[in-house]
């Protein structure tokens, strides 16, 4: 069985975790617990670096600027905070009405999302923080997840707990709007840009990052919180309320092999940027590193002897009632 490096240290369920781009001066990660105190640790060996010390409630994300030199964290409460990752200072204290359950930088770092209990979107400028620049509703429920497009720093993505992914024009406030059949849990991007992997309920669903239009879903025999995508895209891990870390294979779905050592349900998973690795965090307080022993004989190619990203989307449709909409109403996906 594979050992995992064991990361102890915070007090309660560990929310979420991010690691560093590949391009930063290191391999990091900062994760987000309800003990209130996000945590940079050496992404190589789980060795704990510093505690950011501020947040006077549960802290529900955590996430790296492009460079790792800053961090973001949402809050339960009512802030999303801005750090300097190098020294451990607090820079900004974004203020809300409501808890904070998800932020995320742009990908220039001059910009962040924010998202919560609230259901509003709000987008704050770095250099002019006082207040957002753009403030957007839609939301019937709380927003569980947010992110920003990989290719439009005027496009943002929101998942809710009212079991819909909404993809905002910012300049022009239209948004579109995806519906699942269960609370979206994650939301991210494949390295390579060219799909967007979510989870709802037991699904694990694969879009194109473009056009939105689902390629693939995958249902598991257990409520998925989270998933993440090899950067070579030959294969995703997923875990949830099994306990369970699973690796299968991106273009079947067969399972590859599965992860076992953690004392409670899995709540946020993430590949390393080399994909050599890959951490976990779960509901028993701890972090686990595991090292990803799959030999690289697996390739996306095999989305083309699957079904057609047409026939996906009929698929889609029929079987999870799918409906696609721009600006509340029924649209073909494009």
């Amino acid at each position: 069985m594979k050992q995992p490096l064991i990361c102890s240290g915070h007090s309660r369920p560990v929310s979420d975790l991010a690691y560093c781009n590949e391009g930063s001066d290191g391999c990091f990660i900062i994760s987000a617990c309800l003990d209130g105190k996000p945590m940079l640790r050496d992404g190589s060996n789980g060795d704990w670096i510093g505690t950011f010390e501020g947040h006077k409630g549960a802290v529900w994300s955590s996430r790296f600027n492009s460079t790792a030199t800053q961090a973001i964290t949402a809050s339960a409460d009512y802030t999303a905070k801005l750090w300097d990752t190098l020294n451990g200072t607090e820079l900004y204290s974004f203020e809300h009405d409501s808890i904070v359950k998800t932020a995320d930088f742009s990908r220039n770092n001059n910009r962040i999302v924010t998202g919560g209990a609230d259901k509003v979107l709000r987008v704050f400028d770095l250099e002019n923080p006082t207040e957002p620049i753009f403030k957007v509703s839609g939301h019937n429920g709380m927003i569980k997840c947010a992110l920003w497009s990989v290719y439009n720093d005027d496009c943002v993505l929101s998942g809710g707990a009212d079991e819909v992914i909404r993809i905002w024009d910012l300049r022009s406030q239209n948004k579109m709007t995806i519906c699942a059949k269960a609370p979206i849990s994650s939301m991210e991007f494949s390295k390579d840009k060219k799909l967007l992997l979510t989870t709802a309920g037991n699904e694990v669903t694969f879009w194109d990052a473009q056009s939105f239009h689902p390629v693939k879903v995958y249902s598991l025999p257990y409520d998925v919180h989270c998933a993440s995508l090899h950067p070579d895209g030959s294969r995703f891990i997923a875990g949830g309320s099994d306990f369970w870390v699973h690796v299968y294979d991106s273009a079947t779905g067969n399972e590859i092999e599965v992860n076992k050592g953690h004392h409670g349900p899995v709540n946020c998973c993430r590949y390393s940027s080399d994909g050599e690795s890959f951490a976990s965090g779960s509901v028993d307080g701890t972090i686990r590193i595991w090292n990803d022993l799959v030999s690289h004989v697996f390739s996306l190619g095999g989305f083309s002897n699957e079904r057609s990203v047409a026939a996906s989307i009929a698929y889609y449709c029929h079987c999870h009632n799918f409906t696609a909409e721009i600006n509340g109403a029924p649209a073909a996906v494009v």
